[in-house]
């Protein structure tokens, strides 16, 4: 261990009676047990570092430290190790790392001569300027000062960006689109889109020679919820035989919603606040070159990813250009959180334990306007997550005509799901995370990404559930 008078003159570098801010110590080179030692401890005490969930060689803690200048380094299977790639400084007790955490962005520190390289790679002394603050935390690099005018400037560049874009911009080269009749029996209707491995079908009726409404797997919800409803008058034989236009026009009322489509030279902004406005996943894109709309077209299902994929392709290149993208998401407006202490007037994030019921994450999933629900354990860490289209993995083989919604958990359901899971959509892909200090950007680029809806916001190592983001979120931010 080092000498306690190591450290003597360095705390002079601290501001007496400051403020402690939170700072993120990262060993990124892997090892069995991980230590973080420092002129903040007095070099009398290792703080155990943690592996980061899904990145087992990068561990990391979390330490308050008063403002001003500090040495530190890590403790890495039995030996004194720093990283060569953070600044670093040679004396009497080896290279240490150093780090200067200030409060006022505008102060540049007087940096010793005895600041060197910690190896023989060249060292940009720039480096050694680095300025921290505290923003959510964590130790970030200095955020850029955004006005709300500047906040205003970017919203209105994306906004116009999205007028100027026809639906064409959406067309793939190639793709399947599933059309479901509406004379098909809702049961098999529901096998095909857990088969097809798809969420929702627009509906065709021949009859009329138009596409006449959607399909989701929210309105299977809403049948099971009817099934185990004991009063209901409704039966199993009905969903059977019943055809999809029953359902629509007669059985259910509550299915009762006006078609919701868009043409080829619709803009991208008038699309996307027609989702948003109806509480839609997917818009049918429809052409025909008949006055009277007969002999329609269906040539894509646009969505809300659909278009963000747009708009990062289109300003991938130039970002910066775009200060609102560089901020962190906790600083801004979107998303749904895990209130705060003291914190009132939110809206609380719905999560489930694993040994939930099943009907109360379908009543959740209906009452809360949800699109997925975390499943966390005991600690609110993140397990799994529960999403309205998991639900078709129900149709599979009739498994809803045999179970009780009540006596099976979501656990359960997750596991009858797993075929349905490695077939058309990884584990992985469906349960994607993100950091609070993440960049707008960054989340923007992983939500763009086929088959990602929503990301969980949670906490570095613990996994902690904090929060989540929708492709639906970031719109309504941009366009709210």
């Amino acid at each position: 261990m080092f000498s306690p008078s190591m450290d003597s003159a360095r705390d002079a570098g601290g501001v007496a009676g400051a403020v402690l801010i939170p700072m993120r110590f990262v060993w990124p080179y892997g090892g069995r047990s991980v230590y973080l030692s420092g002129s903040f401890t007095r070099w009398s005490e290792l703080l155990q570092m943690s592996p980061v969930e899904g990145c087992p060689t990068v561990f990391q803690v979390i330490h308050s430290l008063a403002p001003g200048y500090h040495q530190y380094k890590f403790y890495v299977d039995g030996e004194w190790r720093h990283d060569e790639h953070q600044p670093c400084l040679s004396g009497e007790y080896g290279i240490v790392n150093t780090v200067l955490l200030a409060t006022d962005p505008n102060f540049v520190p007087v940096l010793t001569p005895e600041i060197v390289s910690g190896s023989n790679m060249d060292v940009d002394n720039e480096a050694f300027r680095r300025m921290v603050r505290l923003t959510d935390g964590t130790l970030s690099n200095v955020l850029p000062q955004i006005s709300d005018a500047d906040v205003q400037t970017s919203r209105q560049r994306i906004s116009s960006f999205l007028s100027t874009c026809t639906a064409y911009e959406l067309l793939p080269e190639s793709g399947k689109v599933v059309t479901l009749d509406v004379d098909l029996p809702v049961k098999q209707a529901f096998h095909i889109l857990h088969e097809q491995g798809i969420p929702m079908a627009p509906l065709w009726d021949i009859c009329k020679g138009q596409f006449v409404g959607v399909l989701s797997a929210l309105d299977f919800i809403l049948i099971l919820r009817e099934l185990g409803n004991h009063g209901s008058n409704l039966t199993e034989e009905e969903l059977e035989t019943h055809t999809i236009s029953a359902w629509k026009e007669g059985k259910w009322t509550a299915f009762t919603q006006g078609f919701i489509r868009a043409g080829p030279y619709d803009n991208l902004k008038e699309i996307a606040l027609k989702i948003l406005q109806n509480g839609i996943s997917t818009v049918p894109i429809i052409h025909s070159s008949s006055e009277d709309g007969s002999f329609p077209q269906l040539l894509h299902l646009a969505s809300l990813s659909g278009i963000l994929k747009c708009i990062c392709r289109y300003f991938r290149n130039c970002t910066s250009s775009l200060a609102i993208l560089q901020l962190p998401i906790c600083a801004i407006p979107v998303g749904t959180w895990v209130p705060k202490i003291g914190e009132s007037n939110c809206q609380p994030l719905a999560m489930l334990r694993p040994n939930a019921s099943l009907t109360s994450a379908l009543n959740l999933l209906v009452q809360a306007q949800v699109s997925s629900i975390p499943i966390v354990d005991d600690s609110d860490s993140l397990l799994d997550i529960y999403c309205r289209s998991d639900i078709t993995a129900l149709a599979k083989d009739r498994t809803y005509t045999h179970i009780n919604l009540d006596e099976m958990t979501v656990h359960q359901a997750l596991q009858l799901g797993q075929d349905f899971y490695s077939s058309f959509e990884p584990r992985s892909q469906r349960c994607q995370m993100c950091l609070r200090t993440d960049s707008l950007h960054k989340v923007m680029e992983r939500l763009s990404h086929p088959g990602v809806r929503r990301l969980v916001i949670v906490e570095a190592g613990s996994k902690r559930v904090e929060g989540i983001i929708s492709v639906s979120d970031i719109f309504k931010f941009f366009l709210g």
